[in-house]
């Protein structure tokens, strides 16, 4: 089953009020809404794309460790994906793909690493939940998915909503300001363009991993061709 399978699957349960959700059709219209907000405002568009120059980045790991964009170049290309937190079940599928799609980037000569603004004990939690052999690494303030073109500010209306659900980012964030990151994928080669980009403002869509494998083949094949 392909990763968009199984977030269809999860929507379609989770809207229909099923058990153990049991979620009212009025908390899925203001979700609705504010989706459709958020792809109408056009950020996604402004977001950096495959041809940009990605900009150079340190962040800490789940356990404090600085891990910096320019030195996993040096090794290969990077693959990276902003998630929104341990609280989201999209983004923790999404992880889960990842991790069974490891070795193929790691195949392809790439590091993986995903990015939240989620606090470092939380992004050991998301890795423990989910198995990962990859590092998560915390984005504070969403700093870095603003330098990417992705922080947007959530709504009033959608603030107060996630209060309501007991929802506390800047608790599970460590940041008052409820900014969040839009899902997003990219692949950037050694030389810090990016060679890959999907940035989607519907946070129920993400691309299958495998939809990765080319950009990374590419990488691959240029580096084997200038090599020869």
């Amino acid at each position: 089953m392909t990763l968009q399978a199984r977030l269809d699957a999860f929507k379609a349960d989770f809207e229909a009020g099923k058990p153990p959700y049991n979620v009212p059709y009025s908390v899925i219209e203001t979700m609705h809404r504010a989706t459709a907000e958020l792809i109408a405002s056009g950020a996604a568009q402004r977001a950096l794309k495959a041809g940009d120059m990605a900009p150079v980045f340190s962040l800490p790991d789940a356990d404090g460790n600085m891990v910096s964009s320019a030195a996993l170049l040096k090794n290969g290309p990077l693959v990276m994906s902003f998630y929104r937190g341990v609280w989201c079940p999209y983004c923790n599928m999404e992880l889960q793909a990842l991790q069974a799609a490891l070795p193929g980037f790691q195949e392809a000569g790439a590091s993986l690493v995903a990015i939240s603004p989620q606090t470092a004990p939380n992004s050991r939690k998301s890795m423990r939940q989910n198995a990962l052999a990859f590092p998560i690494l915390s984005d504070a303030r969403n700093d870095v998915a603003a330098s990417f073109g992705l922080r947007f500010a959530m709504q009033d209306y959608l603030v107060e909503l996630y209060k309501s659900l007991k929802n506390d980012l800047p608790a599970f964030n460590g940041d008052p300001s409820w900014t969040l990151p839009m899902p997003a994928r990219f692949v950037i080669g050694q030389d810090g363009v990016i060679a890959y980009a999907e940035v989607n403002p519907d946070y129920t869509l993400r691309p299958d991993p495998s939809e990765l494998m080319p950009a990374l083949e590419a990488l691959k094949a240029s580096t084997v061709g200038s090599a020869s």
